[in-house]
């Protein structure tokens, strides 16, 4: 019997071609995989998110360092007199061009969470990957928008980006809209963390300061100043004479504790407005819990406390050592260095 005929080139390069397929798909699909975990943090990872305060079901997931940049955007908003508007317009604008991550990359020379470009004016580059920075640009360029707060937001939000595609605002806007009312303390108990603190040695009372320095300005110590106290009872911070107004706060032996007093924004001292203020400083407390290390925090008879998914806000467990009109004064904030 004569030996089969050997295979041909163009039978052997098909062979090949189809090997190489196969195993650029299989690449291509890793790739897919590893992008969705490095955009959501992963099956597992800690996660945060925002309810609606209206009870229709509404809501948003997303990551401690989405949350935490989003505290940020918002913190710098409302400390500059921008209404809960110009946030929601901020929000949605990140949310697309970043997905609310400070990236180091983007389009030509575009950063940050904004993608903003050096050689346009927006700053230096180490300016720009500062958020607090980034956030204080976007809201100068929006209140120069007449009128922003009564156009449709991809309008508002394309006057300040001049992006190559200006409709793609428009669907972040439910979320942005979330976020905002949470963020600004419009809608109370609507932002809860699972608080897994990440591997970064910045957590404790001085860091939870420099934070509140950085993204509510210098005012934030003056109107809401933050007295520190450990668990043996002694003080520290520039507030260290607000002690005898401030009540001690129960904490874990080795805690460090923060007793935030809350002052109205604006200048209201309506209830309302202490209220507000006070809910936009427990949702940044809890939206920085896992940079900052904050196991604790508590406001307004209501108390969350990191650890799963289950650390949702709730009356606390002691029955009342938060309870009452008297705790609208103050934020209070345990964590864990």
């Amino acid at each position: 019997m004569s030996e089969p005929y050997p295979p041909s080139r163009s039978r052997r390069r098909r062979g090949r071609l189809l090997r190489s397929g196969a195993a650029i798909v299989v690449l291509l699909a890793l790739a897919g995989y590893l992008t969705v975990q490095y955009l959501t943090g992963g099956t597992g990872a800690p996660r945060c998110e925002v309810v609606s305060g209206k009870g229709d079901g509404a809501s948003y997931e997303f990551t401690p360092e989405q949350a935490a940049n989003a505290a940020t955007i918002s913190a710098v908003g409302t400390s500059r007199g921008m209404p809960e508007r110009a946030v929601t317009i901020a929000l949605a604008t990140a949310l697309q061009e970043s997905g609310l991550r400070n990236i180091s990359h983007g389009d030509r020379d575009s950063l940050g969470l904004f993608q903003q470009r050096p050689s346009q004016g927006w700053g230096t580059e180490k300016q720009i990957m500062d958020p607090a920075y980034a956030a204080g640009e976007f809201y100068e360029h929006l209140a120069k928008v007449p009128g922003y707060s009564r156009l449709p937001l991809t309008d508002a939000a394309q006057r300040v980006q001049r992006s190559g595609f200006p409709q793609a605002y428009a669907k972040h806007e439910p979320d942005a809209t979330l976020l905002a009312a949470a963020l600004t303390g419009r809608a109370a108990a609507t932002l809860t963390c699972e608080g897994r603190p990440d591997a970064t040695p910045n957590g404790g009372p001085d860091a939870v300061r420099a934070a509140l320095l950085r993204d509510f300005g210098g005012d934030v110590l003056e109107s809401a100043a933050a007295e520190v106290k450990t668990a043996s009872g002694s003080t520290g911070g520039a507030a260290s004479a607000m002690a005898a107004s401030s009540s001690p706060i129960p904490s874990a032996p080795a805690a460090n504790a923060l007793a935030i007093p809350v002052r109205p924004g604006s200048g209201s001292a309506s209830e309302d407005s202490l209220r507000r203020r006070g809910w936009e400083l427990a949702h940044w407390a809890v939206a920085n819990s896992a940079t900052l290390h904050i196991e604790r925090v508590s406001y307004a008879g209501r108390e969350w406390v990191a650890g799963g998914r289950a650390g949702a806000w709730r009356k606390p467990a002691d029955g009342g050592a938060d309870a009452g009109s008297a705790s609208l004064a103050e934020v209070r904030i345990v964590t864990g260095q």
